[in-house]
């Protein structure tokens, strides 16, 4: 199965992923496995396809999905060795899915930016993946992260500072929180970004600029 994945995942058959998804619920643990794909790109393909593949299985059995949303969970943890390492992106995605039937989920994922240091650093950018992506649809459900998100606009990592941006554009915040940042808004760093099925280089000033626009738009 994780090879037939694999292939469809390079051709961008979601729809083929969800189908089978209906029939076989075990495609969840495939498409976790394809997350460590050493193609990036295969990688986040298969984060993306976590969020339609477990959203058409909640349609019919949400507790089976809850208990794989458990296991994400405990990838991010010592006990596991902190595998998880798209672990906050699938269960970003899910929530953003299925924003209003899995909202217990979403202050755990907030939590995430509360790691020691040492393990948040390896997860942070994808936190701020996976709250964008749900607060894009639900921006009140994790409201509470915004507290949280402001911070990273001064990471050390641009992957980091770049998202935070993008992230509370996403919640509509980002009017009060960048539009004071001239140096942010001119960072030529490079991020990595998935967009569209395709993985480009963007900047941080790019993304700021951007979220500042979206909020001032959304707020006029």
């Amino acid at each position: 199965m994780e090879d037939q994945l694999r292939d469809w995942l390079a051709k961008q058959d979601y729809e083929a992923i969800t189908e089978l998804a209906g029939r076989k619920r075990r495609v969840l643990s495939f498409l976790t496995a394809l997350t460590y794909d050493l193609d990036p790109l295969i990688s986040w393909r298969a984060v993306e396809a976590m969020g339609l593949a477990a959203g058409r299985i909640s349609d019919e059995d949400p507790e089976y999905v809850r208990v794989h949303l458990r296991r994400l969970m405990w990838l991010l943890n010592d006990e596991s060795g902190s595998i998880g390492w798209h672990a906050p992106e699938m269960m970003g995605e899910l929530l953003r899915s299925r924003p209003q039937r899995f909202t217990e989920f979403v202050p755990i994922v907030i939590s995430i930016l509360d790691l020691e240091e040492e393990d948040a650093v390896r997860f942070r950018a994808g936190t701020l993946w996976a709250i964008g992506r749900a607060g894009r649809v639900n921006p009140a459900a994790v409201e509470a992260a915004i507290p949280g998100v402001v911070p990273c606009l001064d990471d050390s990592d641009p992957q980091t500072r770049g998202l935070a941006a993008w992230c509370l554009g996403q919640l509509g915040v980002s009017d009060q929180h960048l539009g004071h940042r001239d140096r942010l808004l001119s960072d030529p760093s490079p991020v990595e970004w998935y967009e569209g099925g395709q993985l480009v280089t963007r900047r941080v000033g790019e993304l700021a600029r951007a979220a500042l626009e979206s909020s001032r738009r959304s707020n006029s």
